[in-house]
């Protein structure tokens, strides 16, 4: 997965062969068969071209690290504390890389609006904020 992710294009087993072989003696029947068991667990899919296939992946690198981390954290009893332990193992530019994602997934609003500010606001407010709620909605 990690020459067909580097390449970030389809790419014929000849392609990862060679470049394999760059750093390793490898034969071409080894290549094939993990490209075809790659494209069997849907992690690539490929189209025919000539007699060969092109092999392209079907997620980015980054969401298949984002789902192994998702699953690792599912799995936890106390997710907060399996988060708690993950962010005392990063380095302060992974934390940074974090902190920058947070700010991302929040959007321009909620980054622009102090925390302090959120927790102080009223709680009518913020039932506004949600007419959908159940007693933003007159209780019903």
């Amino acid at each position: 997965m990690t020459r067909v992710w580097k390449w970030n294009r389809p790419v014929t087993v000849r392609e990862v062969l060679e470049d394999l072989q760059q750093e390793r003696s490898i034969a071409y029947t080894t290549v094939m068969t993990v490209l075809d068991n790659l494209h069997q667990k849907g992690w690539v899919r490929r189209e025919a071209e000539g007699r060969a296939y092109r092999y392209e992946a079907v997620s980015t690198r980054a969401a298949y690290a984002a789902a192994l981390m998702n699953d690792a954290w599912s799995q936890s009893d106390n997710p907060a504390a399996a988060l708690v332990a993950f962010f005392g193992m990063m380095s302060e530019e992974q934390r940074q890389a974090l902190r920058d994602a947070v700010r991302i997934v929040q959007g321009p609003e909620e980054t622009r609006e102090a925390p302090e500010a959120r927790r102080q606001e009223a709680p009518e407010a913020r039932q506004e904020e949600n007419p959908g709620s159940a007693e933003g909605a007159g209780g019903r």
